[in-house]
């Protein structure tokens, strides 16, 4: 696991979150624990590597 700092895409603060680095992609969803707001995480990891993320907000 390595904890990954990002900014919510609904209230802008800096936030983190363990990603576990043992499964190559992630995407699943994920509530701010700032705001309470859905967000789509995306994660790719190489080599035990953190190589991209985002975190986007789930409205249209």
């Amino acid at each position: 696991m390595d904890e990954y700092f990002f900014q919510c895409p609904y209230c802008w603060e800096r936030i983190s979150m363990l990603i576990d680095l043992s499964q190559s992609h992630q995407n699943y969803i994920e509530d701010c624990e700032i705001c309470c707001n859905p967000m789509q995480i995306t994660a790719a990891i190489k080599y035990q590597n953190i190589v991209s993320f985002e975190a986007k907000s789930i409205e249209q």
